[in-house]
């Protein structure tokens, strides 16, 4: 895939720009640093960036129980200073080579990103090796980041939006980990110290749990020292993941009572995994039913003809363990149970008779068509390279994708309709006040 792009160098850091590609073939090459990291490449020399992706599988499902919140607070202070500089220093020092770094704490991974120009490569990367490998864990800085973490928390006792996601997430996986919010809770971040976060950082960031994606201005001979520079240091391996979790759901309604105007709703039931064969025809079918937006059977049936809401979708959420099919909306609390019944409506009806042509044609040119805006600069390209890592598609996925969108038929989603849609099993949380629902707490 052949990129066009341009940088501009700003106060704070990078700002690039690229074009959408001009053919649609894209060279992907594994290479396996001299320690036996290995990283997916892809080369472009049009502009003197480079960009890295790093995802170490594990994430916020490893905090011990009564210690949620741990690999959140760990990865929150990985920037907050390493060696003898604080966190003032390394922003300073950041800021000096134009880099952007990012951190970020999943339920199944801890992510790593990173925008450097070449002309500083080393001395960017030197400063994000020191912060991954050689966090300093100060305790001021632990005090300052907890505290944010424990405001967030407060105020996402009082938000609707954020109740009724994690009492979802509690509905469908019990005692799993999953069922555990991944900020923690106001207890169990209480129950943190420093040395419980320097734990955290040698269980959650390990070598064979990393995916690695680089794109840009970097050859294959010079990548693979440069890996092991980058991660040769952490840890080999760490603790034990979770087993797999037994989805929960079975049509139960749940309402929590908050005085609030609109109700928020989220439902939904088991989903599949992203390496079922079944994924790509579940996916377009979604597409159809609520993940499209105002192209959506959802979105049309529920605000379009009626009004009852401002938006409404759905979505396939796999996970390492689970796989749920999940779907939102918000409705002023009279019209709540109207709202209801006609998604009830829409999923069954879709169960029972799959799609059109016309919905099928339209889902697939709206599909195919999105797909190269995934790849408009090196930071995506990186993105997408680690996501088809994780979910072990193979290097050609991304030349073979839109022919797999394309090849699906209106029998293929009627027979995974059949399959994945489960009306009957569809639950549901809702919070606020809403009128004409019969909740089963």
């Amino acid at each position: 895939m052949k990129m066009f792009a341009s940088a501009l160098v700003i106060a704070g850091g990078l700002l690039s720009v690229s074009a959408v590609p001009v053919r649609a073939e894209i060279e992907i090459v594994p290479v396996t640093s001299p320690g036996g990291i290995t990283a997916w490449l892809y080369e472009d020399h049009s502009i003197p960036i480079l960009s890295i992706e790093a995802n170490f599988r594990g994430g916020t499902a490893l905090d011990p129980e009564g210690m949620e919140g741990a690999v959140t607070l760990m990865t929150g202070l990985l920037e907050e200073g390493t060696g003898d500089m604080d966190a003032t220093a390394f922003a300073q020092a950041t800021e000096s080579v134009a880099a952007r770094f990012g951190y970020d704490a999943h339920l199944d991974s801890v992510s790593i990103s990173a925008e450097v120009l070449t002309e500083f490569r080393d001395e960017s990367l030197d400063l994000l090796r020191r912060a991954m490998v050689e966090p300093s864990f100060d305790q001021s800085a632990f005090d300052r980041v907890r505290a944010q973490i424990v405001s967030m928390r407060r105020s996402d006792q009082t938000d609707p939006d954020s109740i009724a996601r994690e009492a979802f997430y509690v509905m469908a996986f019990d005692d799993h980990a999953y069922a555990r919010p991944k900020e923690g809770t106001l207890e169990s971040l209480a129950a943190l110290d420093v040395e419980t976060i320097r734990q955290a950082h040698r269980d959650a960031l390990v070598k064979d749990r990393l995916k690695v994606s680089v794109v840009g201005d970097i050859t294959e001979e010079e990548l693979g020292p440069l890996l092991d520079d980058l991660f040769g240091d952490l840890p080999q391996s760490g603790p034990e993941r979770p087993d797999m979790a037994e989805v929960k759901l079975d049509g139960e309604m749940r309402v929590i009572d908050l005085n609030i105007p609109q109700s928020v709703v989220v439902f939904g039931h088991e989903g599949i995994f992203r390496d079922d064969p079944d994924f790509i025809p579940a996916f377009v079918l979604d597409q159809i039913l609520g993940g499209g937006g105002f192209g959506s059977r959802l979105t049309e049936e529920v605000r379009e003809k009626r009004g009852l809401t401002y938006g409404i979708y759905s979505y396939l959420a796999p996970s390492d363990f689970a796989g749920l099919y999940i779907g939102s909306f918000s409705s002023a609390n009279g019209v709540v149970g109207e709202a209801v019944d006609i998604v009830k409506q829409e999923w069954a009806k879709m169960a029972e008779e799959g799609v059109t042509e016309q919905e099928l044609e339209d889902a697939n040119r709206y599909l195919t068509g999105a797909y190269p805006l995934r790849f408009d600069s090196n930071a995506s390209i990186a993105g997408q390279l680690l996501g088809l890592q994780i979910a072990d598609l193979g290097l050609d996925y991304v030349n073979q994708r839109n022919a797999m969108v394309e090849a699906v038929t209106v029998e293929d989603i009627k027979r995974v309709a059949a399959r994945v849609l489960q009306p009957e099993e569809l639950s549901w949380v809702i919070v606020g006040r809403p009128e004409g629902l019969n909740a089963t707490n």
